[in-house]
């Protein structure tokens, strides 16, 4: 099946692969690795996952290489996420060698799928815990399960890398502030939903949200983190409600070795008429160019790209890590993970 997959028409979706692998929390501690071949899992029908919220996920990709070898890129900070978003929900952490044994073992045994290079395409890693045990009174489960599954996905931009343009609208907050919105968890995206399809509708890529307290500060970018470039420094927003991504980070990394200096701090509506460059950043898209932001309350709309073409420094960002992520250059900073 993976030799028949037209790996650069590939959407960023589900397709079946050979196996996941599985690790059980139970009578206080963690289990074997299991290795499943099935795409189901069987849970009761009053565990915390269902009806409190306890589950949490991350997302990472593995590619291979103009070598020929199967790379994860950053790996253990996925693992540290993770952990702090099991503290955050309380929920039981998975320690982080294991997280990593998983990741390697779901790869390999799955490493006809891993596109080949050049095609643009990625093996997509998902990490899923959930709280397993029944529960009708509110409290944290005592049996959790977690598991890794992949599906190979597409290159972000089908069309090649270019602009889109996304939207503020007030009357959403994706999340409450001093809430989870630095967790990893799946309740955060159902709550941008809403407002996420009303973009679509409306021909908009993304939402870009404001501060849950005062309105007053950008936010994140419906699922990934926002940046800016402001007389030559890289901005992104400050904020407790923010995901910290592992994209945004790996951009600042960057930043310092390309002499950018990197500005994290609030950043007002107002501002965006004096950046020259923005995008989403995320595990997705790494960079994804913005051309326009129109704030739909008040009738603004800041042209960010003036020609129409991505910026400089966001295509240089985006050429770099595809580059450290393909082995295509040295790996300076140790991000990558190599699939023996």
């Amino acid at each position: 099946m993976a030799q028949e997959l037209d790996w650069g028409s590939l959407p960023f979706g589900y397709v079946k692969t050979d196996y996941n692998v599985r690790c059980y929390y139970r009578d206080g501690k963690w289990g074997p690795i299991e290795v499943s071949d099935s795409d189901t899992i069987n849970i009761h029908m009053a565990a915390t996952a269902l009806h409190y919220g306890q589950e949490i996920f991350e997302g990472l990709k593995a590619f291979r290489g103009v070598d020929g070898k199967i790379r994860i890129f950053r790996l253990e900070e996925n693992a540290k996420r993770m952990r702090s978003s099991a503290e955050g929900l309380l929920m039981q952490p998975l320690p982080e060698d294991i997280f990593r044994e998983m990741c390697l073992k779901v790869v390999k045994l799955n490493e006809r799928f891993v596109p080949p290079y050049g095609t643009g395409a990625s093996l997509y890693i998902r990490p899923l815990e959930i709280g397993l045990s029944p529960r009708v009174g509110v409290k944290e489960a005592d049996e959790y399960l977690f598991l890794m599954l992949v599906t190979p996905v597409g290159p972000y931009f089908k069309g090649g890398f270019q602009n889109t343009n996304i939207c503020i609208m007030r009357g959403y907050d994706r999340v409450a502030p001093l809430g989870t919105g630095r967790f990893k968890c799946g309740g955060n995206y159902a709550a941008s939903l809403a407002s996420g399809k009303k973009a679509h509708d409306l021909g908009y890529s993304a939402v870009l949200f404001l501060d849950p307290k005062e309105k007053k500060y950008l936010d994140e970018c419906g699922p990934a983190n926002f940046y800016a470039i402001k007389d030559g420094k890289y901005i992104t927003p400050a904020s407790d409600s923010i995901l910290p991504s592992i994209t945004n980070m790996s951009l600042m990394d960057l930043c310092a070795d390309m002499g950018i200096p990197v500005e994290r701090r609030h950043i007002t509506v107002d501002e965006l008429e004096s950046v020259s460059e923005a995008a989403a950043c995320g595990t997705a898209a790494v960079c994804s160019p913005i051309g326009e932001i129109d704030d739909l309350d008040t009738g603004r709309k800041y042209v960010i790209s003036k020609d129409g073409k991505p910026g400089p420094v966001t295509t240089e960002f985006y050429n770099r890590l595809n580059a450290i992520r393909l082995g295509e250059c040295e790996d300076t900073h140790g991000w990558n993970t190599i699939v023996e």
